[in-house]
């Protein structure tokens, strides 16, 4: 299964520089989309019915804001939209499609860049290892992609000296992290690949993207249970149709 996980900032944008003929040529089984920042009656879906896809969105309250989405060619057995957390699932930020031997959720958590959203990704943080830990006694084979907004070590940052007192890289978030990924799951990107200046989000600001001077703050968490089911992690930073790459995973069952 060849899973990608790609923060598109505004999905319509996407669209519009070349997304469904990328997705034609990755081929991926499923992907996990965020910030898609649009209703699904503002996409032009048949684009995503020609090639095969299923396409499940749940967007958030406020119009043009967050919202995430997972395409998909192997039709879910279930489906779970948002969190039953009601603040959380006010900003559509959860989505997930469970299949016969793994469940696939496509996550948005939110930034702190804001002082005033700071407090509240911590907030976000919390309630959501709480429900994650619930959700793996019924659910063990569990895979979280998405935008997490905060790079775990230094290796994930170009500038760890400097930014360490901007949120993404406080060390609380990254403690946070820490501990969810011990919980019982495996950055699957880290697993394989160790090297340094490895990036899945550039600034638009000072030619950061040309110069690789980005933060790795999307992954693909795999609960332990699959370890042995992970072939191949990876970035594709040549997609650019956002300040976001794209993040994938394949799995052998």
């Amino acid at each position: 299964m060849k899973i990608l996980s790609y923060n598109v900032n505004g999905i319509r944008a996407a669209f519009n520089k070349g997304f469904i003929e990328w997705l034609r040529a990755t081929d991926a089984d499923v992907i996990c989309i965020q910030e898609t920042k649009a209703l699904k009656e503002q996409v032009d879906t048949e684009l995503l019915d020609k090639l095969g896809y299923h396409h499940y969105w749940f967007s958030a309250q406020k119009k043009g804001y967050s919202g995430v989405a997972i395409f998909s060619k192997i039709e879910p057995k279930n489906l779970s939209y948002g969190s039953g957390i009601e603040h959380m699932d006010f900003e559509g930020r959860i989505i997930r499609a469970d299949f016969d031997e793994v469940s696939v959720m496509s996550l948005y958590l939110p930034s702190g860049t804001n002082s005033d959203r700071l407090g509240y990704k911590f907030q976000f943080m919390d309630e959501f290892q709480t429900y994650i830990n619930q959700l793996k006694k019924e659910i063990p084979n569990l895979v979280i992609c998405g935008d997490y907004n905060i790079c775990h070590q230094a290796v994930d940052i170009h500038d760890p000296v400097r930014n360490k007192n901007v949120s993404g890289f406080l060390p609380e978030e990254r403690a946070w992290l820490d501990r969810f990924i011990n919980s019982g799951f495996i950055d699957s990107f880290r697993y394989l690949n160790p090297e340094p200046h490895q990036y899945s989000w550039w600034s638009y600001r000072a030619n950061a993207r040309n110069n690789n001077k980005g933060w790795r703050i999307d992954y693909a968490l795999v609960s332990t249970p699959l370890k042995n089911k992970i072939s191949r992690s990876f970035l594709l930073p040549e997609a650019k149709h956002s300040d976001h790459c794209p993040v994938g995973l394949e799995l052998n069952f």
